[in-house]
């Protein structure tokens, strides 16, 4: 397949990079103007300027006007859950808090109670709409966590789905097993270690035996676990080969961060909120900070200092966090809008975040995440559009005419 007469193909490499995009690399966009791409058995096989395109193929696809980049690698997300929670949304515009809703059983445990009397064939078929919702608006490699069980039949239920969206779709996929994402009522009184006991003894020997996971997750927070309890699941995790992935600093400094990294944390997500120790060790070690600017939005709380996380060069990626309690939407442009509009990102800067750090925060970078020789042809056609800082201008617009999954 060729594409052809492309305005502007979007962050090319001549050669793949090893390491994620720090500070000033995340703004500096590698583009081909007036381009060609050829697409051959999934993968791209050449790209350069018209004036050396290829005269034959298979199939040609005329972008005239248009931009093709990279999909998305939304490298965070929940989008196996059973039933949505606007009735939440309304209680927060009613002047509730998040920690509120979630003492009184709101919350996670909420979305726990109505998984755990969902099947799992219903939960896979929502799953899959929302998947290919997400794949129609760019995306084409995707995390997705467990953490609406919280008993050990229903996380192995939820990665159970994860693995039959792994095996059904064209959207690339990488699990995690989010066992540690709110104590259940039955421990909260006296007994938080006999579920963190659970969760090591019980749960992660039968997932490590179905090979359901790729990474582990703690909700590192004072209304979920703290830190110590976060190193017992992270080390207990380690045992089976699965490297953390860690919510931490969403409402609360609390050490998290450093404790995360000191497991080999590929990433560590949220940081609404970053103290100077925080900022310090990040940029002194290999972990990306994955921010979730849509979850902030949604909940009119705190929004990530970004340009401070820059400014230090600690690499950054950007997620959507779709999940149904406090970011219903999965749509990866108005991520990227979000991060220039409330986090003062350049456009190259989020656009870089959402590819190709997204790809290295799931270590897929080798396959995904930008337009190089050898990686899979998973790209974005716009519509037409007068320059790339118009894609996340344009937040209310739906900028996407094509997307191929795998060079189909």
């Amino acid at each position: 397949m060729l594409i052809t007469n492309i305005k502007q193909l979007v962050l090319t490499e001549k050669k793949a990079r090893t390491t994620p995009l720090r500070g000033a690399e995340l703004a500096k966009l590698t583009v081909v103007e007036n381009a060609f791409l050829l697409v051959e058995n999934q993968r791209i096989v050449d790209f350069g300027e018209m004036a050396n395109c290829p005269l034959r193929a298979d199939k040609t696809i005329d972008a005239t006007g248009r931009f093709v980049l990279p999909a998305w690698c939304d490298s965070h997300t929940h989008l196996v859950f059973s039933h949505s929670r606007e009735e939440e949304w309304v209680n927060r515009i009613k002047g509730m808090s998040y920690e509120e809703i979630a003492n009184l059983g709101g919350g996670i445990l909420n979305s726990a109670n109505r998984l755990q009397a969902t099947s799992e064939d219903q939960l896979f078929e929502q799953a899959s709409e929302r998947l290919e919702e997400v794949q129609k608006t760019g995306t084409g490699l995707i995390e997705i966590k467990s953490g609406y069980g919280l008993t050990v039949e229903s996380e192995l239920k939820m990665l159970r789905v994860i693995r039959r969206l792994k095996e059904s779709s064209e959207v690339e996929i990488k699990a995690t097993f989010l066992g540690a994402h709110s104590m259940p009522m039955a421990f909260r009184n006296g007994n938080r270690q006999g579920y963190i006991s659970l969760i090591i003894n019980e749960m992660l020997p039968k997932i490590a035996d179905e090979g359901l996971a790729d990474y582990v997750d703690v909700f590192c927070e004072k209304l979920a676990f703290s830190v110590e309890e976060m190193e017992q699941v992270l080390a207990a995790g380690a045992k089976y080969g699965l490297r953390p992935k860690v919510h931490v600093n969403q409402f609360n400094c609390m050490g998290g961060i450093a404790a995360a990294m000191s497991h080999g944390a590929v990433s560590v997500d949220h940081l609404e909120l970053v103290d100077d120790a925080d900022i310090e060790v990040m940029r002194n070690g290999n972990t990306i900070a994955t921010l979730l600017p849509s979850a902030p939005f949604f909940l009119q709380d705190h929004t990530t200092p970004a340009r401070q996380l820059l400014d230090a060069n600690v690499p950054v990626a950007l997620a959507s966090d779709y999940n149904p309690g406090t970011s219903p939407s999965g749509r990866m442009p108005f991520v990227v809008s979000l991060a220039c509009i409330m986090m003062k990102m350049m456009p190259e800067e989020a656009i870089q975040a959402a590819t190709l750090n997204g790809a290295f925060a799931l270590e897929a970078a080798d396959d995904f995440g930008s337009i190089a020789k050898g990686k899979f042809a998973n790209l974005i056609v716009t519509k037409p559009m007068p320059s790339l800082a118009y894609l996340p201008y344009s937040f209310g617009s739906d900028i996407v005419e094509r997307v191929l999954i795998k060079g189909l």
